[in-house]
């Protein structure tokens, strides 16, 4: 199962829903009156949709068909051009729909660092395997470096991953400062040519101050050693497709 299977078979749901929404509620031929509209606006906040793009979409709808007899496929059509333009952002987006990597910031000159923080238990360590095995996949070599070095087993268990993958590995005893990873992972990249560095970092919640100050720390090491760098900053939020 691909890198996006997942996500794309939960998102299916959710247009099954919009769609049927859209063909029951604005049958043709029917005014697209306030009502219809309220009703939709309710149904689109079923999905699991915020607020601010369920909003959205109604109100291009509205100025589009408001008081109109329409075709659901037109309405739908709407619906699914808002909806992408509301996922891609505003301005100017480098986002290629093709190609998963695209959204990430790669650097013009090897090695392109990727640092991925996040909060305990949302499936960092993991995460940071998919991602590698899929710039392999995509024909970049990748390097890791295991920057927790707090929590138990968090070493080994980036170790067994790039074994897994035959990717190299920069890794120092637990307890070691994690600047310190970072910074010999960013340098071993260096050495050796490969395309993409990862660095792992231990889990931290913002509230803590002295953990915060510890990766503006890791940020500062790695800028030294290669300006630029960290080319890539990921904070992992909740990765189902990690744990």
């Amino acid at each position: 199962m691909g890198l996006f299977d997942k996500l794309k078979g939960a998102l299916q749901k959710t247009k099954d829903v919009l769609r049927t929404d859209v063909r029951d509620l604005l049958k043709s031929g029917v005014i697209l009156d306030d009502e219809k509209l309220e009703e939709f606006h309710r149904g689109l906040i079923t999905t699991d949709m915020g607020v601010q793009a369920a909003s959205e979409i109604v109100e291009e709808v509205r100025s589009q068909f408001g008081g109109r007899t329409v075709q659901p496929d037109a309405v739908w059509n709407v619906v699914k051009e808002r909806l992408k333009t509301i996922l891609r952002g505003q301005g100017d987006c480098r986002w290629d729909v093709t190609d998963p990597l695209s959204p990430l910031d790669l650097a013009t000159e090897k090695p392109t660092v990727i640092l991925v923080c996040g909060v305990n238990g949302v499936g960092k360590t993991t995460s940071i395997a998919k991602l590698a095995n899929y710039l392999q996949k995509s024909g970049k070599s990748v390097l890791l470096a295991a920057g927790d070095t707090f929590r138990a087993a968090a070493v080994e268990q980036l170790t067994m991953w790039a074994g897994r993958l035959k990717c190299e590995i920069v890794t120092k005893p637990a307890g070691s400062d994690p600047a310190s990873v970072a910074f010999a992972g960013v340098d071993r990249a260096i050495e050796t040519g490969v395309d993409v560095a990862i660095i792992d970092t231990a889990g931290r919640l913002q509230t803590h101050q002295n953990l915060m100050q510890e990766l503006q720390k890791i940020h500062r090491v790695i800028a030294k050693r290669l300006p630029g760098a960290p080319h890539e900053s990921l904070l992992v939020l909740d990765a189902t497709t990690g744990q």
